[in-house]
């Protein structure tokens, strides 16, 4: 097994923000069951570069993320790999929830009066991380939300998975490049839950293994191949 470098847990509700070097990998477990984690990826070394869910999509031939694809940056790097999926399937393509859908369905409520349970959003969530590091509102991409699927109904309709995730499912991504890594536990916003969802993550921090030829994820498709060798081209140059 990998060395563990640390682990920390993200309740429900709740946003962070973290670095990730190249060669690490994060591994998330659904802790209660039904979660919900949005995630953003920026190039720390040059936050213009972010993740890009139409080409990461479009260049593996998929509409959902599983074991074996690739996140790409929209500049045809690849920040991670997915190495492992409990679940099957990812949602890339159903964005996050914001003030109004999250008032409309749960009701308004405020952190002076309900405090830790408060209903937070994703889209605030993630722009009170990412105004950490000089960024705003024009910088929030499409996102990824592990441990939720969405899939379409014979009318072509968008429909919400209840239940996708059960409690102890997890997801680890590999890092291949250096990724500024933000994420939430807000619910996902075609969850129909009568009452707004708290559901917690753990997340471990390890040293990953290094990537052979027969790797899963490089030969997994062919772009993915070229975006290998795009990302360690410009790791070269970085940790040159």
């Amino acid at each position: 097994m990998s060395e563990l470098l640390y682990t920390d847990d993200l309740p429900g509700n709740s946003h962070w923000s973290l670095q990730v070097a190249a060669g690490t990998e994060l591994k998330f477990t659904d802790t209660q069951g039904g979660a919900n984690l949005g995630m953003l990826f920026y190039n720390p070394h040059n936050l213009l570069e972010r993740y890009n869910a139409p080409d990461t999509l479009k260049c593996q031939h998929t509409f959902k993320l599983t074991k074996g694809n690739c996140l790409y940056s929209d500049m045809g790097r690849i920040f991670c790999s997915i190495t492992e999926d409990d679940t099957g399937w990812i949602d890339t393509v159903a964005g996050t929830t914001n003030k109004e859908l999250v008032a409309k369905r749960w009701g308004e409520r405020d952190y002076q009066t309900e405090r830790n349970y408060w209903k937070q959003n994703g889209y605030d969530s993630f722009l009170v991380e990412i105004a950490k590091f000089g960024l705003g509102a024009r910088d929030i991409a499409a996102n990824v939300n592990l441990f939720s699927k969405i899939f379409t109904d014979d009318d072509g309709n968008f429909t919400f998975e209840r239940e996708h995730s059960k409690a102890g499912d997890s997801i680890t991504l590999r890092f291949e490049m250096d990724t500024l890594v933000v994420m939430n536990t807000c619910p996902h916003p075609m969850n129909p839950a009568e009452e707004y969802p708290h559901r917690a993550i753990s997340y471990e921090v390890r040293k990953a293994s290094p990537i052979s030829d027969d790797d899963y994820c490089k030969n997994f498709r062919p772009e993915n191949g070229r975006g290998f060798e795009n990302t360690r081209r410009y790791n070269l140059a970085i940790h040159a």
